[in-house]
């Protein structure tokens, strides 16, 4: 079932009810090109977004996880540039491959993105309405008033005061409602892969309990893909059916999210859940990771890029974290985890299983 935009139901997808589009990315490495070197900012990324789903990708400040999510939608700024590997995004094709004026197209009418700073994706100088009217220009959508209606009904579905918004300047409104009106603009044109990326940084607790809540319902309600980029791990657990841990520009663990945050495998993971702060018990029981995360340039070359701060190669000191980068090793099934020592445990473990 697919419909225009303005036609019919607005919370009906323009994908296939039941489930959105599937994306696949594979091998993905993007690379800044600095004082005649590429540096890796994202390196050798395998991912998959299932139908319908709502992934949660999580790590800290400079993990690669912006970056990442804009060679999604084929918008990695000058001097960074994908290097290798492919972004196979059902209904558009392969981002990496597609000439660019395909890929300004699919930005709304196929993938929605919401930007970490809400602010930042609003023309101070224009009306909402002003800026809808613009997007439709872009798009050549010629119904602009069927627009509008679908506009006025998701900002209404999400709470707001649909006329209101559209004459509101963005310095009239609240985050809340910044961020509100920018998923109202990633999804106007009926997109059925969103992209969020830090979608409640800077809210308070109430406003962030809203957003959260409009994610999953919106999600749920148009059968979207959708992949919230976030550093808050709450986040990911109040919304999120898989996550995937991201350091220093690699993947380090994925899978089921009640399964990672129950039972997280990979030391940085582990470490990223004992930071969270507990509102009961004893409050020293939350450690801060040791050291800092590696920058472009800090990043090693050779070997686990973790290691300078994971407790296990201090304990173990296993020259394969020193020498190779691990690849992803499959535990439990649906569990990715890019670890040496949790590769060797689980070798041993096969070893003793068939013994």
């Amino acid at each position: 079932m697919t419909m225009t935009a303005g036609s019919g139901d607005p919370l009906v997808t323009a994908a296939v009810v039941g489930g959105g589009p599937s994306v696949q990315i594979r091998d993905l490495t993007v690379a800044y090109r600095i004082a005649g070197r590429d540096m890796a900012a994202v390196a050798g990324i395998d991912l998959e977004l299932p139908p319908g789903s709502i992934t949660g990708l999580v790590g800290e400040s400079g993990s690669g996880k912006s970056t990442l999510a804009l060679a999604l939608l084929g918008a990695v700024q000058k001097p960074g540039r994908i290097t290798t590997g492919s972004i196979e995004i059902d209904g558009v094709g392969d981002v990496v491959t597609l000439a660019p004026k395909a890929v300004r197209k699919a930005r709304g009418a196929q993938i929605g993105y919401v930007f970490q700073a809400a602010q930042n994706s609003l023309n101070p100088l224009k009306t909402v309405g002003r800026q809808l009217l613009d997007l439709a220009k872009s798009h050549d959508v010629d119904d602009k008033q069927s627009l509008v209606r679908q506009a006025k009904s998701l900002l209404e579905r999400m709470g707001l005061d649909a006329g209101r918004m559209l004459d509101a300047y963005q310095h009239e409104l609240s985050g809340g409602m910044r961020q509100r009106v920018g998923i109202m603009f990633a999804l106007v044109l009926n997109a059925h892969l969103l992209v969020l990326d830090e979608p409640t940084t800077a809210l308070d607790m109430i406003s962030q309990a809203n957003i959260l809540s409009i994610i999953r319902d919106v999600s749920t309600d148009r059968a979207l893909t959708t992949l919230v980029v976030t550093h808050d791990i709450g986040v990911v657990a109040e919304v999120s059916e898989r996550i995937a841990v991201m350091y220093g520009g690699r993947l380090v663990e994925q899978g089921p999210t009640t399964q990672v945050l129950r039972d997280p495998k990979h030391p940085y993971t582990r470490g990223l859940i004992r930071a969270i702060p507990r509102l009961h018990g004893d409050p020293a029981l939350a450690q801060a990771l040791p050291g800092r995360p590696p920058t472009l340039g800090t990043t090693p070359e050779t070997g686990c890029v973790f290691r300078e701060r994971c407790d296990v190669f201090a304990r173990l000191q296993l020259p394969a974290c020193v020498e190779t980068d691990p690849r992803p090793t499959p535990i439990d099934g649906d569990r990715l985890v890019s670890c040496h020592a949790v590769a060797s445990e689980h070798q041993q473990a096969d070893r003793e299983a068939r013994a």
